[in-house]
């Protein structure tokens, strides 16, 4: 026994014996019939004109001509990324000139938008895919990460709850685990993905606080209150985030307290010790450390496993900021880079930073999801469901500041799926090594020399010819260097500053670069200093 209902034009059996479902009618594309007198009843509330074609979407025929043309916009661009300068050679302003000040009034064809991005966009682009981006951590955006990309926005899911898509909050939840496994993270762990480490920090200091459940902050807030001062301790060479969070949630800059670093740039545990026990003698409240695993500036690891100690002794949240240098640990030998994260209660990891996935993607892992969850979660009437008591329906908006949520477990997935264990690891491994030869060449030139260890993929270094001491001219000299190499327009190099001083940082990190690239970098590098010296 069968009945028939329409909805929305589209055709469906329902089965008392069986759950399919036949295949959907689509509504008619023939225009609405138009009514000579827009009052006329017969509209049944329907528009009594036909809408032209410029107040629709495109057809599916156009919507695949288009996608085909972008696709293959997308291939050649890729393809001749090799001989674009990295850098645009554009003045501020220059795009936002060529552009019209106010939005058109009627359709524009795909075409003619899609030349203005080769016309306009692609000349004002720094090219971030290119073999020769080798500035802050340089990143690839894999082909099945742009595909899954693709596909996400075209399902256009959003997954705050299961019920809002069952397929991304599962998916989020294998793709996640997988990189657990490969990482050699411990079994238990929840993890979810956020935009960037900068959200995944605030939300693991937000879980830090909320830990604090005598103070009941998420209740009655820090202001007006006889409170302690709250304090979070990372390194002086953690990322800015680290501290900004501290801004967002109410520690302020003086509640992020910045501990020195040894030689190596990592932080110094005996510091440590001395600022909490300083602090509680204050009548402070510490709350947290956050460890780093790959520093921005120089990739050095902090001793995670000595810190853990120090936060088991005083109770403290450790949060492990390895968004850059986690994705080592699939390799066998960089294993190490983690060691002591299993004791962390939160550890991020970026995708986006080495793992050849697009931004944005990170992903937090906590041993303690109800104090992430107590932290953030608030449930109004038209967001719950009948899932919401399911353990294996997490609603993955309550982990976070985030309600709205992007499939960004299917480019993940779809990159290790591309890859497996076994090719990512090879390209870390490459990546590695190509720093380390750069390394071995700056320690083997006079005129150069290292700035910093080089454990994983970037390297800092300086140009300091012999009878050039002092410091200020020193600093001048390699912003020099640096300008000269990047406005040849072959390579895009960043810089730092260690222990005060100017340094060149060289990060490899492209699928795209090759040994070619490696020697074509450290030649222009000598050849930038020859120009300034000579």
């Amino acid at each position: 026994m069968s009945s028939r209902t329409t909805t929305a034009g589209l055709c469906i059996r329902s089965d008392t014996d069986s759950a399919s479902v036949t295949e959907p009618v689509y509504p008619s594309r023939e225009p609405a019939r138009q009514f000579a007198n827009r009052g006329d009843m017969r509209t049944c509330g329907r528009s009594s004109t036909a809408p032209s074609a410029a107040m629709h979407d495109m057809d599916i025929d156009e919507f695949r001509r288009a996608a085909h043309q972008t696709v293959d916009w997308m291939a050649a661009y890729l393809g001749s990324l090799g001989d674009r300068p990295v850098l645009p050679r554009v003045a501020p302003g220059a795009l936002r000139g060529s552009l019209p000040p106010a939005p058109p009034e009627s359709h524009e064809d795909f075409d003619a938008v899609l030349t203005d991005v080769d016309r306009l966009l692609i000349p004002a682009s720094t090219h971030w895919q290119a073999p020769g981006f080798m500035a802050y951590f340089a990143s690839t955006a894999s082909a099945p990460g742009i595909l899954g990309e693709m596909l996400a926005a075209t399902l256009n899911a959003n997954a705050m709850l299961w019920r809002t898509s069952p397929a991304a909050t599962e998916l989020e939840q294998v793709a996640v685990d997988w990189l657990r496994q490969l990482l050699g993270l411990p079994d238990g762990l929840f993890g979810l993905i956020n935009d960037t480490a900068s959200t995944s920090t605030l939300c693991a200091l937000a879980a830090a606080r909320q830990a604090q459940s005598d103070l009941r902050i998420r209740e009655h807030g820090m202001t007006g209150r006889d409170l302690p001062r709250l304090r979070y301790y990372t390194s002086s060479e953690a990322h800015s985030s680290v501290e900004k969070a501290g801004i967002v949630l109410g520690f302020g800059q003086e509640g992020c307290r910045r501990i020195p670093v040894d030689n190596a740039f990592r932080m110094d545990v005996t510091a440590l010790r001395a600022a909490i026990e300083t602090d509680i003698a204050a009548g402070h409240r510490p709350v947290a450390v956050v460890a780093t695993v790959g520093t921005t500036s120089s990739t050095s690891v902090d001793p995670v496993a000595t810190i853990a100690a120090v936060c088991a002794q005083h109770r403290l949240w450790l949060h492990v900021d390895a968004a850059y240098a986690g994705s080592a640990a699939l390799v066998p030998e960089l294993r190490w880079v983690l060691d002591g994260a299993e004791l962390a209660d939160s550890v991020v990891v970026n995708p986006h930073k080495w793992l050849f996935t697009p931004v944005d993607c990170s992903v937090l892992w906590t041993r303690q999801p109800d104090v992430l969850r107590d932290a953030f979660s608030i449930v109004p009437e038209y967001l719950t469901s009948a899932q919401d008591a399911d353990p294996a329906a997490p609603s993955f908006m309550d982990y976070g500041v985030a309600l709205g949520r992007r499939f960004r477990a299917l480019k993940l997935w779809m990159v290790m799926r591309h890859f497996g264990a076994d090719g990512l690891a090879a390209a870390l491994r490459e990546h590695r090594a190509f720093a380390a030869t750069l390394a071995t060449r700056v320690d083997e030139c006079e005129d150069f020399e290292l700035m910093a260890p080089v454990p994983l993929s970037v390297v800092c270094l300086r140009a300091h010819p012999p009878g050039i001491d002092d410091e200020s001219h020193l600093d001048a000299l390699n912003a020099r260097v640096l300008e000269a190499v990047n406005a040849r327009g072959r390579f895009f190099l960043s810089h730092t500053r260690l222990r005060g001083r100017y340094v060149i940082r060289v990060a490899f990190g492209s699928l795209r670069a090759t040994h070619e690239h490696l020697d074509g970098v450290w030649d222009e590098l000598r050849a930038a200093l020859l120009a300034e010296t000579s």
